[in-house]
């Protein structure tokens, strides 16, 4: 299956945005009322000389939009003389309309008066008014490489309190926005701002629909500040929202992402930046816009600054401009991309896919929308240990058909499924294809256990569940003893796993083979995991929820799971092109459309290490050199070439 890989085009050539959202220390979003050209462009020519070319700017609203049907002429020349900066220079900047929030507060222009952003007509016509006229202005200049309609308006739109606007409303805004971008001339790429927080990438309805907006951008621009417990798992976050991000079919464009230094150590600050960029790389982002350019320290007594400190800090560049290892990886990963052309690279295609069931994204009669986190859990946790086994996977939507072009198909911990799409799944299987799931019980008492129909048919064994009763796993830990050969792991290892989850996951399904082969068993001689031959193919069961066990853990990773997920690779006969024998080593690939290869590997060792990759092609250096052993420095990046 082809993995998404698609750029911002201009004009039929591809675009790779690299940069930084910018704010001028002079003033943080109050810049335009005492803005310096000359602070400015120094500003920019720090950020170019670390190769950054793009800026994404801001008409910070209640400054540009004074009044009603207004606009504040002395600040759109302030920011047209900011965009001639960008031309001097040799950047371009991509302009955002309706900015009321920021940086962990929203403000109003004083004419608002409490009306709905989405739904007032009024204020909707003011908005698209306000969108038009700002394009009229600044369509024809040379630096605009495209428009965004807000800054996370998801955020200012509705606060946390208050209930989310629904979809229809927010698609009409999107739509009217987008227009007026046309009407007032602007044929750059446009997108919204909005983070692409919507259900289809988070599993909560915020009212932002990425499925229904992405048909009317040009591309899709993921924010990402989310935490985790887990330095793996954190290190993969952008990579991961990036892959659910594509739900639209559009570039990605990694549009926000960052930390403040009050926050983290300077080393970790750039190991964070350097993880996040060649990640979110191979899972198909193909811009990236850090947050943010510079440091506000000027700026500790004036909103949001004084009572979100810690925003001050999420500078590239500290207050004075001097760089921060933030920049100093941005600078080097500019210099990959220059490396590898990487405007005309693609990800190789995959034969192995994560399936993303509708329910993440879609509610029916009765279901729970608690169900969703359990979804977007042990799918990431699913997508780790594909990393982790070097396994290249793509990810395939229910909703939109399950990609039939593929070998393995891997559903993690997986509850529920539409009753057509699993008959089509054990129709594949019947073709030729493997099939992985793991149980669970699920997280919420409500239908606990799996919605799946045919399951003893499907995996050859006979449940002995008890309805309604989990069968509760006790201890801290269970072990898996195989008792045959599983791929590369062999008979008589024991792989193990620690224990998580609550009262509801913390189970495993007991069943008697009929017709299955038993694998592994656990410590209790149970039937651990299963495989069943179907037609050309067969269906493999793991009767214990791992994926959700180290979903719930902290620093878990790597676990024993990527040993499962290397094995039915090898038994599926779905290609790696390139692996290392240490889990904490990433390892895939990049095709140039000249037909030249090239290898990532990204390491989440504290430490230097040495490593020699399993491949059949000969490696080399992107300067030609042979290489065999690769040398990776502390949570360090190698680009190699691969000759066949």
């Amino acid at each position: 299956m082809r993995r998404n890989s698609a750029k911002v085009t201009v004009a039929g050539e591809p675009q790779v945005w690299l940069g930084a959202n910018f704010w001028s220390r002079t003033g943080g979003p109050l810049m335009w009322r005492d803005y310096s050209p000359e602070v400015v462009r120094e500003e920019l020519r720090v950020l170019h000389d670390h190769g950054l070319r793009q800026t994404r700017s801001f008409f910070y609203w209640p400054d540009f939009m004074p009044a009603p049907d207004t606009v504040d002429e002395t600040k759109v020349e302030h920011f047209r003389d900011f965009l001639d900066a960008h031309t001097e220079i040799g950047m371009s900047s991509i302009p955002t309309f309706i900015v009321g929030h920021m940086s962990g507060d929203n403000w109003d222009p004083a004419w608002r008066n409490g009306r709905d952003l989405y739904a007032d007509v009024w204020l909707v016509s003011q908005q698209a008014w306000f969108v038009r006229r700002m394009t009229e202005h600044f369509a024809d200049h040379p630096a605009v490489a495209g428009w965004l309609m807000s800054n996370e308006m998801p955020i200012y739109g509705r606060l946390r309190h208050e209930p989310e606007a629904p979809v229809e409303h927010v698609n009409a805004w999107a739509r009217l926005m987008v227009q007026a971008v046309r009407a007032g001339g602007g044929s750059q790429p446009v997108s919204l701002g909005d983070g692409a927080w919507g259900i289809e990438v988070t599993g909560v309805d915020n009212g932002f629909s990425v499925r229904d907006t992405g048909a009317m951008v040009d591309f899709v621009g993921p924010h990402v500040y989310r935490i985790d417990n887990d330095l793996i798992r954190q290190h993969l976050k952008s990579a991961f929202i990036c892959e659910l991000s594509a739900v639209a079919g559009k570039p990605v464009v990694l549009e926000e992402f960052g930390l403040s230094s009050d926050q983290v150590s300077p080393d970790n600050a750039g190991h964070y930046y350097r993880q996040q960029l060649h990640n979110s790389l191979l899972a198909g982002s193909t811009g990236w816009i850090a947050w943010n350019n510079t440091d506000y320290d000027q700026q500790i007594a004036q909103g949001p600054y004084s009572h979100h400190p810690f925003e001050m800090h999420f500078g590239i560049t500290d207050h004075t401009g001097r760089p921060k290892p933030p920049l100093h990886e941005l600078a080097a990963f500019s210099e990959v991309l220059r490396q590898v052309d990487f405007a005309n690279c693609r990800r190789t295609d995959a034969r192995a896919a994560l399936v993303v069931t509708e329910y993440l994204e879609r509610g029916y009669p009765l279901t729970q929308d608690d169900d969703r986190p359990l979804i977007f859990n042990t799918l990431q946790q699913g997508y780790v240990a594909a990393r982790e086994a070097d396994l290249p996977v793509g990810f395939t939507r229910e909703r939109d058909g399950i990609d039939e072009d593929v070998d393995l198909y891997l559903l993690p911990c997986v509850k529920q499924i539409q009753g057509p799409t699993w008959q089509e799944l054990r129709g594949r299987v019947e073709r030729g294809a493997v099939l992985y799931l793991s149980y669970t019980a699920g997280e919420v008492g409500h239908h606990r256990q799996p919605w799946i129909p045919y399951f003893d048919e499907t995996f050859g064994v006979r449940k002995q569940i008890t309805y309604g009763v989990v069968d509760e796993v006790t201890g801290s830990e269970v072990e898996f003893t195989f008792s045959g050969d599983f791929g590369a792991i062999a008979a008589g290892e024991v792989l193990r796993f620690r224990v998580a989850g609550n009262e509801h996951s913390r189970a495993f399904l007991p069943v008697v083979p009929d017709g299955a082969t038993v694998v592994a068993t656990d410590a209790q001689g149970n039937p651990a995991l299963l495989r069943h031959a179907a037609g050309d193919g067969e269906a493999v069961l793991c009767t214990y929820p791992i994926e959700l066990f180290a979903a719930n853990t902290s620093r878990v990773n790597p676990d024993d799971s990527h040993r499962i997920y290397a094995a039915l690779a090898e038994i599926s006969g779905v290609p790696r092109e390139i692996t290392v024998d240490d889990p904490k080593v990433f390892a895939d690939t990049l095709v140039h459309a000249d037909g030249r290869r090239f290898a990532w590997l990204v390491s989440q060792h504290d430490r230097e290490v040495e490593v020699t990759p399993t491949t059949r092609a000969r490696l080399a250096t992107l300067e030609n050199e042979p290489a065999e052993a690769v040398t990776l420095h502390p949570y360090g990046v190698q680009i190699l070439q691969l000759k066949h």
